[in-house]
């Protein structure tokens, strides 16, 4: 099943705000700004069971690798 990213983390974390812990020019921070995704999960919706759990966002993986 085609996982997806919803909402923020934010619910996750009681004792602080994971935004304000990340630094304005962090890595990631930079390739979600220059890095436009949005074709991949209709690239790869195909490969994807419609049945079960959900799986991992399939950005992540890809933005994980690239750094």
């Amino acid at each position: 099943m085609l996982g997806e990213q919803v909402g923020l983390q934010d619910r996750l974390f009681y004792e602080f705000d994971l935004e304000d812990r990340v630094p304005n020019d962090h890595l990631l921070r930079r390739l979600d700004a220059v890095l436009d995704l949005t074709w991949l999960r209709a690239e790869l919706s195909p490969f994807y069971s419609h049945t079960g759990r959900p799986s991992v966002d399939p950005e992540l993986p890809l933005i994980f690798r690239s750094i």
